[in-house]
């Protein structure tokens, strides 16, 4: 698998930014090879039931972060027919493995369909709660981002408590993540998305409100810019 995750690199030196990412956190960095998402999926899709514990742990701590990437595409690839008892065991190792999940790509392949999926599916949500109080920018991201699986499945009460936690952050990744989530709980109950700006204009960060307003019709977006409600 190395070999040919080798072959597919677009840089002959890895380079510490590209056109998507930046450094988010003082002092982090990243290096990236230039191997493509559809590449690594296609290469996920010929090894994820094959390749080793070793093999994930090389790539889930390797310095490349499309290496890093891959076995997070794995992941979600063994999560798709894993009973609970896998599920667990993939869940404890993404846990295990959070401080390599650093940068929001990485969040957002992964905390919806890894976490959010797992604990869905035991109806405990805990884990939610306490990553909205972390001081870690990725961890508060995990937390709010793993809620699109429960909306998905129209569970939507924890998407608002998360995003109530998450409202006074200062960072922009917090502001999008908290919008996007807030964006599909209103594809699912509008008249709720609604209700919870009408409450909360006052409180919520200007980017925020963008995000979660994209999908309402121009005149009604334009309203609520200028805290118009009807």
């Amino acid at each position: 698998m190395f070999k040919e995750l080798k072959r597919l690199h677009k840089h002959d030196k890895p380079v510490e930014s590209s056109r998507y990412h930046k450094p988010y956190v003082e002092g982090e960095h990243d290096y990236f090879i230039g191997i493509t998402t559809p590449d690594l999926r296609n290469v996920s899709k010929r090894w994820y039931k094959d390749i080793s514990d070793a093999d994930l742990v090389k790539l889930i701590t390797h310095k490349y972060h499309e290496y890093r990437l891959l076995s997070l595409i794995i992941l979600n690839d063994k999560m798709k027919k894993a009973d609970l008892d896998i599920q667990e065991q993939i869940v404890s190792f993404y846990l295990s493995h959070l401080e390599h999940i650093n940068n929001w790509d990485l969040v957002d392949v992964s905390a919806y369909s890894i976490l959010g999926r797992y604990l869905y599916n035991i109806q405990d949500y805990s884990l939610l709660y306490e990553f909205s109080e972390s001081k870690d920018l990725w961890i508060k991201r995990i937390g709010i981002v793993a809620t699109n699986y429960l909306i998905k499945q129209n569970e939507l009460c924890v998407t608002l408590d998360i995003v109530d936690r998450l409202l006074q952050d200062k960072h922009d990744l917090i502001h999008k993540a908290n919008g996007w989530m807030l964006r599909n709980l209103g594809d699912k109950d509008r008249d709720l998305l609604t209700e919870y700006l009408f409450v909360n204009y006052s409180k919520i960060p200007r980017t925020t409100l963008r995000y979660a307003i994209e999908h309402y019709p121009e005149n009604q977006r334009k309203a609520i810019l200028k805290g118009e409600f009807q």
